[in-house]
């Protein structure tokens, strides 16, 4: 028999100063069996650094580690055009390739540690041709303290988040973990702005 997802329920409180986006969002997010803390909270972050506003419906979350069709995160438009495809962790080549050929743009938020040194060496040459794509690192002690917010947490998460200056501060009652993302990769639309 199969494992089932186990349902998350995240309250969020964000201030993105640096995007004028205030608001609360309530998330239900499901964790298939095979996903840490570790990549769902990276999830919850890329959706608070994507979220445009507060009645924001495009932006939802795909089946993401259970399918290959779907990306962790994306923004559809009314017509279901990909705008955004959002990924996180370290996918195969070919799937960034076929995600750029599918979106308006791409972004991938690589987390754990010297995997994403190894990772980037072996990849950086080809994904360097793919001119939509935008990749960030999480910094492993980042993404490992984010973990913990979600362990201490259980299945009820509330966060407040403020991102400033490209500072991500996320914090719960009792702790808080600040955010500086390492730019591997920006799209070559992004590099022209």
């Amino acid at each position: 028999m199969a494992l089932k997802s186990t349902i998350f329920k995240a309250a969020l409180a964000l201030s993105n100063i640096d995007a004028h986006v205030y608001g609360d969002f309530a998330l239900t997010i499901a964790c298939h069996p095979s996903e840490t803390h570790e990549r769902m909270m990276v999830r919850i972050l890329a959706f608070l650094l994507h979220v445009q506003s507060v009645n924001d419906d495009q932006l939802e979350f795909g089946k993401g580690i259970s399918s290959d069709d779907e990306p962790a995160l994306w923004r559809r438009d009314l017509t279901g055009t990909v705008e955004e495809w959002i990924e996180v962790g370290l996918p195969e080549e070919r799937l960034l390739r076929r995600a750029a050929g599918r979106a308006n743009a791409v972004t991938l938020y690589a987390y754990g540690g010297r995997a994403v040194d190894v990772w980037w060496t072996q990849n950086q040459r080809t994904l360097a041709k793919l001119e939509k794509l935008s990749i960030f690192e999480v910094p492993v002690e980042a993404s490992r303290a984010l973990a913990t917010l979600a362990t201490q947490a259980g299945k009820k998460i509330t966060l407040t988040a403020t991102i400033q200056d490209e500072q991500i501060y996320i914090a719960d009652e009792n702790t808080a973990v600040t955010i500086s993302l390492n730019t591997l990769q920006l799209a070559r639309l992004h590099q022209a702005n």
